[in-house]
């Protein structure tokens, strides 16, 4: 059963859509027995970085998440769902992230010819072994809709960039913690693989 985390800031319903039509058992949920019992976690996220940790901790998840990242529970960031994994963010100054992967949030730069928030499709290098990529093209197209961008501290948890006007970190994994910038529950048949793959993890 995968958990999708409920804590009023999430595009839920596009991300259970996309595993029920895979074929997976999901739960929405914010109860922390359920959280720690599932086999696998997502944290989905659109909105506001400091919105998003109120709301986080209003529910009492900070620990639960990070305790599902200690115990080896595959967890999966989506969008400002990735981003919460980390330390900070320069949307949200003096607001702590889960700090469970070590970077930072930064705002897209100004660049001629480029839109803020960032907000289409976009290819993606993606890094040789990247386990979420199994089987996909190198470079794969897949949706964004983002304003700031992660900058993460260990290059080597980088899994795949995009380029936008800036070197944008669009997906990391670490042992058994992953993140996409991107929404793969809205790219199509490249971003259904990647939801896949992450649901095979450990079968």
């Amino acid at each position: 059963m995968i958990a999708i985390i409920d804590y009023d800031a999430g595009n839920l319903k596009s991300v259970e859509k996309a595993l029920l039509s895979l074929g997976e058992e999901t739960a929405v949920t914010r109860e922390k027995d359920v959280i720690l019992s599932a086999d696998k976690v997502i944290l989905p996220g659109v909105g506001a970085f400091g919105d998003a940790m109120e709301h986080l901790h209003r529910y009492g998840l900070p620990d639960i998440l990070r305790q599902t990242a200690a115990q080896g529970t595959p967890l999966l960031g989506i969008c400002l769902g990735m981003q919460l994994l980390f330390e900070r963010s320069e949307e949200s100054v003096g607001v702590e992230g889960l700090s469970i992967l070590p970077g930072e949030i930064l705002k897209i730069p100004p660049c001629e010819g480029l839109k803020i928030p960032h907000m289409g499709w976009n290819s993606l290098d993606v890094k040789p072994g990247a386990k979420l990529f199994a089987g996909l093209p190198e470079h794969p197209y897949v949706y964004f809709v983002h304003s700031y961008y992660l900058k993460a501290r260990q290059e080597e948890i980088v899994a795949a960039t995009a380029e936008y006007g800036v070197s944008i970190h669009a997906s990391v994994e670490r042992g058994n913690v992953f993140g996409c910038q991107f929404h793969p529950e809205k790219s199509s048949a490249a971003g259904l693989a990647i939801l896949k793959n992450f649901a095979g993890l450990g079968q």
